[in-house]
Order: structure tokens, then sequence, then C-alpha cells
């Protein structure tokens, strides 16, 4: 069992069971058990004596800053300033009697974090006395004066203020290294010299295809990163159009079954047909499909839940599905998503194998019916904390490498990655933790697209017992408008700066969709005004169309200006 004495002011720390909260065994996957607060102390229980991490979320915002104690700048002219209410993670941990302080081990991974990604991103050619490498010492620092008074019963809190600040400046000093790092790659991997210095005289590089990256696994890609949007077949105006046209290189028809399909053997094809014809005919936008089987509640028709328990026509159901989805856009349709989130199992109850045989089946509808498109599966909660509660679900990883090892004929791998919501798996991450995770999936040696990138840009809550859902989180300002044009700006950036990544698309183009991923999630509001978001999609599109680094990698304040990393240089 692990114990953790936490501080006072964490989030949700009043609760005895930790909504979000997760447990994680070695090589990242998440493992059976629950964690709970008991008499002021954070308790994991776990159903192995291995070494475990626990993932939870912190409060580290204004008011903890204040209590903090923390007087002036901790480093020069860089002062502290909130970041948010963050899921972070703790090192690996052995079981033992005493309890461990929680913020010092919390610090404890992620200054291990930020010296591994040094390692990983080749970054060890960072001058000493560099913005980052000097928050990291300091750290340290603190991180050191926490451990020396940990032993010491009657210096508990101090210990843990100090492990506090230790954590605090560490996220700080990772977030500025993952913008450093991304302005660093952004000009090769767009410019396409990282591909031709790596695929120089291969038969990859004749044909153009990925190659993969020596020093830092993954793939690289020969093209261009591309920037796009989900749109709703249900709302199409002169505004939206207009708006997609200036800031999208090519936009995803969700193509969700209850809107296909909302009686059984009757297709509602108008709406989705009307957007694909302006697409391709007056927009001359590429067309991502899908994902065309989806099982959450907002995707599924009602008359299908008749045959969640009968695999078999269940099984028959998707066929047939697929293949009069593929056959009537095979035409229009340039990429397919065809399934997404069968490796939750948080709706239709499958088992493993069944899991992967819907997947197998639908990638084979459309290597049958349409074989020069490209196939894309698609993983949500790329984190994976599902799993430590529902043991019949597959942990994404391991879901994405039995596909890979099956043999199933796949291009590539999308990720949904959406944060600010209290719905399971978008709780909000920094940006190292971001950047990490797609280092994890580039690893399969496909690659990587970003299906869903979102957040919302006002405070979520659930209508009803809220006490059930974990909190949304929130990154440093908060969820407002600009909040969400930052979170924007900083994540998509950091993505498309990564060799693998080929595309990013923004999870809801415009807010007043029927069926919506996320309220306010879009970057149009029920006016079909634009928000300051919309802006940064457009600079980021507009910066890869001329073949650039994006004018403004991001705009979140750090030192109270603009990152260094702003370069909008132009490249050859």
């Amino acid at each position: 069992m692990l114990r953790f004495i936490a501080p006072n002011n964490s989030t949700s720390m009043t609760q005895r069971v930790l909504p979000g909260a997760y447990l994680i065994g070695p090589d990242s996957v998440p493992i059976a058990g629950e964690v709970v607060v008991e008499d002021g102390a954070v308790r994991c229980e776990k159903g192995t004596r291995e070494a475990a991490a626990v993932a939870l979320q912190m409060s580290l915002d204004e008011h903890c800053l204040k209590e903090l104690g923390q007087e002036g700048p901790v480093l020069d002219d860089i002062e502290l300033e909130p970041l948010g209410v963050l899921t972070l993670q703790t090192c690996l941990l052995p079981d033992r009697k005493s309890p461990y302080i929680l913020t010092l081990e919390l610090a404890r991974h992620r200054i291990m974090l930020f010296l591994t990604k040094l390692e990983e991103w080749q970054a060890f050619d960072l001058p000493a006395d560099c913005v980052e490498m000097r928050l990291l010492d300091r750290a340290r620092e603190m991180f050191t004066k926490a451990l020396v008074l940990a032993g010491e019963p009657d210096s508990v809190d101090e210990t843990i203020r100090l492990g506090f600040l230790s954590l605090w400046i560490a996220i700080e000093a990772s977030e500025r290294l993952t913008m450093r790092q991304a302005q660093r790659d952004s000009q090769a991997r767009i410019d396409g010299s990282l591909y031709e210095s790596i695929a120089e005289d291969s038969a990859s590089a004749k044909r153009s295809m990925p190659v993969l990256h020596p020093g830092r696994g993954g793939v690289v890609l020969p093209t261009r990163p591309a920037i796009g949007a989900s749109v709703s077949p249900t709302v199409m105006n002169d505004a939206t159009k207009k708006a997609l046209v200036e800031s999208c290189d090519f936009i995803t028809m969700p193509m969700r079954w209850i809107e296909m399909e909302p009686i059984e053997g009757e297709y509602a094809y108008t709406p989705t047909d009307r957007w694909i014809e302006w697409a391709i005919r007056q927009a001359k936008l590429p067309v991502v499909a899908g994902p065309v089987v989806d099982f959450r509640p907002h995707c599924v028709p009602e008359w299908l839940y008749i045959w969640e328990n009968d695999y078999d026509t269940l099984r028959d159901l998707v066929y047939e599905h697929m293949k009069a989805i593929v056959t009537r856009y095979r035409r229009t349709v340039s990429r397919w998503t065809v399934c997404s989130g069968l490796h939750c199992g948080d709706h239709f109850k499958l088992d493993f194998q069944q899991m992967i045989d819907l997947t197998r089946i639908s990638v084979l509808v459309v290597r049958k019916l349409h074989p020069r498109a490209r196939v894309q599966v698609e993983i949500v909660q790329p984190w994976g904390g599902y799993h430590t509660g529902d043991r019949r679900s597959l942990p994404p990883l391991l879901y994405a490498e039995m596909l890979t090892q099956s043999g199933v004929p796949i291009d590539a791998f999308s990720l949904r990655v959406q944060m600010g919501s209290y719905k399971p798996g978008q709780d909000t991450r920094d940006l190292m933790a971001f950047s990490s995770m797609l280092d994890q999936y580039a690893m399969l040696d496909r690659p990587i697209s970003i299906s869903g990138l979102g957040c919302p840009s006002e405070p979520l809550s659930p209508s009803e017992h809220p006490e059930q859902y974990a909190e949304p989180g929130r990154w440093r300002s908060g969820w407002n408008e600009q909040g969400q044009a930052d979170w924007l700006s900083a994540y998509a950036s950091v993505a498309l700066s990564k060799p693998y990544i080929e595309s990013v698309c923004w999870h809801e183009f415009a807010d007043p969709a029927k069926v919506t991923e996320m309220r306010s999630g879009g970057v149009l509001n029920k006016a079909f005004e634009p928000k300051p978001a919309l802006a940064r999609m457009r600079d980021l599109h507009d910066s890869l169309a001329d073949g650039r680094v994006p004018q403004r990698l991001s705009t979140m304040t750090m030192t109270g200006q603009a990152p260094a990393a702003a370069s909008g240089t132009k490249m050859s």
C-alpha cells in the first residue's frame, strides 16, 4: 500500500475517493486500484505488490501560490505564476510503512522527466546559463532541501512547502523547455530538411515514404503537417465556410452513426453530402471522414443498443454500416478514421478479441472498397486512466501495439486529445506531459495525427452529481476565450513541430452544433463570430502554407512577454 501526506489545499482532497486519480505500473500501463483520502492522507489500494505510481490532480493556482510564501523572483526577474489545475504523477514507488510526501514525489518525477526529455530530444547542447537549465537547477536545489528535511518529524510542513516550490519551478522549466524544443524542431520539420538529411539516397526518399528517425525514434514524414477542423453536418453557413477556407488545410466530417443512420436501415446523407460537395468543388479542401464506428453515447443511435450484448449481430451491423458509408463517399474522401475508442470498452462491453476483430473488420472494409485511401484508427483517452477502473478494457498503447503486431493494415494512428472537461480522460495536462505522451505513441513507428485537439472557452461542469466527476482542471489563466486561444497556440505548435505528426484537427469548429464534442469548444461562438482562437489557427495555417515557423508559437505569459520562440523566420 502507498500512502502520501498531501498539502491541505490540494484539489478534491476533501473527498474520500479521488475522481480521476489512477495508479500506474511499469511501462506506463495503468493498473487496478483505487485512490482515496483517509485522515488527511492519500491512500492507494492496489492489487499488486509491485512498485506503482499515482496520477492525480494538483492545484497550482493563485491561492496555492500565496500559501507557498515565495516572495520576489525565483530567478532573476522570473516570478512564479499560476499554472492552473493539472494532472501530475509520481515516479514508481515501492510499498513502505511510512507515508511519502506527495509534493516531493511529484517534484521528483517532474525533474526526472525534464532530464529524460533532454536526452530524448538531444538537447544537451543547451547552454548552462539558459533560463530552462537555471530554473531546473533552482528546482533541484529546492528538492534537495526538502529531501534533507523529509526525515525530521517536526519539519513535515516545511518539507511539503519546499517540495511544492520545487514542483512549481520544475513545471515552469519543463513547459519552457517544451516550447524551446518546438521552436528548434519546427524549422527542419516544416521545410523538409530533417527528412532530406535522414532519407538521403534511400529508396524511401525516392518514393516520398516515411523514414525512421535514427536518434529519437518514430518516423519522419516527407510532407509538411496540416491543420484542419471538424465540422458539424447540421451547421453550414457563409461565415463558417469563409472561416474554414481561411484557416484550414482540410475538413473532417465526423459521420457519427446517430446522424448517418438515425433509424435502422434509413440513411440521412443529405447534410453530409452538402458539406462534402462544398469542400471538394468550391473550397478545394481534402475531406477526412470519421470516425465511422464510435460507441460513445452521443454517437450511437437508439436502435443499436438492442444488439450491444449480441456480438455476432453487432459485428454484422458494423460491417454493413462501414460498407454503406465507404461505398457512398469513396470518391470524395482522402482519409478514413475507421473507428474510435474501441479499446475503452466503457459503453459497449467488448472483450480483447472483439475489440481487435471489430477494428480489423472496419479497416478491411475500407481497404477492399477504397484501396487508395489512407486509413487510421483513433485512440481516445491516450493516457489510459480509464483502465484502472475497468479491467475489461485495453490500455491504449497496448491496443495500438496489438493492432500493429496482428498485421492490421493501418497507415496511421490518430489521437483525440481534449482537456478542460469533466468527462473521463479530458482532465488538463501541462505542455511537457502532452509532448511526452506524443513521443510515446511515436514509438509505434507509424505516422500520428491528432484527430481531435480541443479545450473549452468557458469553465465546464456537470449538470448533475458533480461529486462523481473529476475536476476538469485548467491550464494557466483558465478557461476563457483568451485562455482557449493561448492553449491552442501552445499545444498545436508543439504537436506540429513533431516529425511524426501528420496533421492536427481542431475538435469542433463552431459552438452551435447539435451534437457537440465539448460545450464552448469551437473557434466560432454561437453567433458564428470568431473567437481569438480562430486567429491563432489562421496564424498556424498561414505559417505552414508559407513554409515558415509560426509567427507566434504561443502567447502564454511566462515572463510577462511572449516566448522568444516567436521568430516568424522565412524558410527556403
